[in-house]
């Protein structure tokens, strides 16, 4: 069953009236379903290939479902960046999840075509699938790289911003302390940082100038307080130091090491900055990617698909290789029934292409255990009557 999140393209042999057909499809699809809008049904233009020699179809067959993954899932990535990008929020995701400058239905349902200009048909397939595959392989190596740079200047940004967050215990002192918090050029005495919980600040004030000797009375200066803890400037002498730490320590006060200086407050706040422009304009350079590798890899993607097609409608439908093809999207609700509708439709092809031929028509043994094994992925596949593929939906 094909999937409804999914816009399908399938091919019929031509019969000299595609308008015909597609009228026909078009008054019957909305006919059996009310919820089915005639926009929703547009023809596909199949080109004319090379089509090459039976083995070397059946060999591309087992093949382009490898590469169809492989194309997907680089365009999920690309989307799944954007969304990351944009924070997850579909109004912004909609400006560019776009095509040509267009939404992806307008791009399938409003006259697509094949890009000649890029993908001449002049090549033989193998060769325009080396073209697709190529092509996509340098978009996902571009993205990898351009992404893994992108994470790595946020990771630094956010490891920076992170210093500054969390409570007085932990967060960077830089933009709170002051030069006049501190005594500086003293060859005695020394300031000491300390954060205290705000449930002993009490405790920390009768204590501070009695947990050791040699320390300066009420030198004890509030510089700032959060929720959880009070900052304390103490000047101590510097003989001391370690023993007053250590007490602090008994009594669950936090000591906060720090050296005031200009320059490496500075230095500081220029690395934050400098870190904040890069991550800004590495971010606006991944969308900008982002955006325009989208619209490339579903191009690259579609134009495979339609190989696919093509390949599978010379194997169902042999030669001359004239085919018609059409864009459905089904509504989620009435798949099922967009579905019958379309093997009651075609029924007619199923005189014309059945996969028991691919079994041989000669009795048992060998050869016919050879047959089933060189077509075993085209007996695999679920069959209709006639040849259809699935182009995902980017689900917003």
């Amino acid at each position: 069953m094909p999937s409804d999140q999914s816009t399908w393209i399938i091919s019929v042999p031509e019969s000299g009236d595609a308008e015909g057909l597609f009228h026909e499809l078009q008054t019957k699809l909305c006919s059996t379903s009310k919820s089915f809008q005639p926009s929703n049904l547009a023809q596909l233009s199949i080109p004319s290939f090379k089509t090459g020699t039976l083995d070397s179809l059946v060999t591309l067959s087992e093949e382009l479902p490898k590469h169809d993954t492989f194309f997907t899932a680089t365009v999920a990535k690309t989307v799944d960046t954007l969304r990351n990008l944009l924070n997850n929020d579909p109004s912004k995701l909609s400006q560019h999840i776009l095509v040509n400058e267009q939404p992806v239905d307008a791009y399938l349902l409003r006259g697509w075509s094949w890009n000649e200009g890029r993908y001449g048909v002049q090549r033989s397939l193998r060769e325009m699938i080396d073209v697709l595959n190529k092509e996509m392989t340098s978009i996902d190596n571009v993205m990898k790289s351009k992404l893994s740079n992108y994470n790595l200047a946020k990771g630094s940004l956010v490891q920076m911003q992170r210093k500054k967050t969390g409570n007085l215990s932990v967060r960077s002192l830089v933009d709170i302390v002051r030069q006049e918090h501190f005594i500086n050029d003293s060859e005695y005495l020394q300031t000491v940082l300390v954060a205290v919980p705000k449930n002993l600040v009490k405790e920390w004030n009768l204590k501070y100038e009695r947990l050791t000797s040699m320390v300066v009375p009420r030198s004890s200066v509030l510089i700032a307080s959060d929720d959880e803890y009070s900052l304390f400037a103490v000047v101590v002498f510097k003989r001391v130091h370690d023993d007053f730490v250590q007490k602090c320590r008994d009594n669950k006060f936090i000591v906060r090491e720090f050296t005031f200086s200009e320059e490496a407050i500075d230095k500081q706040r220029e690395e934050l900055e400098t870190a904040d422009t890069t991550e800004k304009e590495l971010w606006t350079e991944l969308l900008q990617l982002s955006r325009t590798n989208f619209s490339e890899s579903f191009q690259i993607l579609v134009h495979l698909k339609v190989v696919q097609l093509f390949v599978e409608s010379v194997l169902r439908y042999g030669l001359p290789a004239n085919y018609i093809g059409f864009f459905i999207k089904p509504e989620p609700k009435t798949t099922k029934r967009t579905l019958a509708t379309l093997q009651s439709q075609l029924s007619y092809l199923g005189r014309r292409a059945n996969p028991d031929k691919l079994k041989g028509k000669s009795g048992g043994g060998t050869g016919q255990d050879e047959a089933v094994g060189e077509y075993q992925n085209l007996l695999e596949q679920e069959f209709f009557d006639f040849v259809l593929f699935e182009i995902p939906w980017i689900v917003l």
